[in-house]
C-alpha cells in the first residue's frame, strides 16, 4: 500500500467523494467546520434556554447579540453584514420575531429602521453570558487553553470565510 493511501484512511472527512488529491485538507477543514457549526448551533440554543428563553433558533441568538453588541443601533444590512448573511429576509424574520419576543425594538429614521436591544433583550444577553462562562469559559479555564491559539483558529476561519465567497462568486458566474 502506498503511503497516500494509508494517509487517505486516517483523514477524517464527511464526503469522501469531494476529498480529490489535493482537497484532502479542504475536505477534512469542512468536518471540522460542519462539526463545529452543528456543535455551535446546539450550544447557543442550549445556552439561551438556560438563560431563560426556549425556543430560540440560533439566528435569532446571534441576531439578538449583534443588536446588543456596543450599544449601538443597528440596521438590517448592517447586521446581515457582520454575521456574513447574503439573505436579508432571514435576519429580517429574525428581528421581526425578536421584536415580539420583546426583546429588541426599531425606530424608523428615514426609509431606514435601526433596530436595539430593549432592556429585557440586554438582561436576556446577560443571563446568556453568565451561562456561557459557568459552561464554556470554566471548561477552556480547567484545560489550560492556550488563548493566542484560539485567536490564531479565529483568524484563519475568518479568512477562509473570505475564500468561500469568492469561490461561491465564482460558482454563481459559471
Amino acid at each position: 500500500m502506498t503511503e497516500t493511501s494509508q494517509d487517505s484512511r486516517r483523514r477524517i472527512v464527511s464526503s469522501r467523494h469531494l476529498a480529490t488529491e489535493d482537497g484532502w485538507p479542504l475536505s477534512e477543514y469542512e468536518y471540522g467546520l460542519i462539526m463545529a457549526f452543528n456543535g455551535f448551533s446546539r450550544w447557543m440554543t442550549r445556552c439561551m434556554t438556560a438563560a431563560g428563553n426556549a425556543g430560540m433558533n440560533p439566528l435569532e441568538i446571534l441576531v439578538l447579540h449583534h443588536v446588543n453588541h456596543r450599544d449601538r443601533q443597528k440596521r438590517l444590512t448592517d447586521i446581515a453584514f457582520l454575521l456574513n448573511i447574503d439573505d436579508l429576509h432571514t435576519v429580517n424574520y429574525a428581528l421581526k420575531k425578536l421584536q415580539k419576543a420583546g426583546l429588541v425594538e426599531g425606530e424608523r429614521r428615514g426609509k431606514e429602521m435601526f433596530y436595539s436591544t430593549t432592556q429585557a433583550g440586554v438582561e436576556l444577553c446577560d443571563a446568556y453570558r453568565e451561562v456561557r462562562e459557568r459552561c464554556l469559559v470554566d471548561s477552556l479555564k480547567v484545560m489550560e487553553f492556550d488563548h493566542d491559539d484560539l485567536t490564531a483558529v479565529a483568524a484563519l476561519l475568518r479568512n477562509l470565510s473570505g475564500f468561500y465567497d469568492q469561490a461561491s462568486r465564482a460558482a454563481a458566474s459559471l
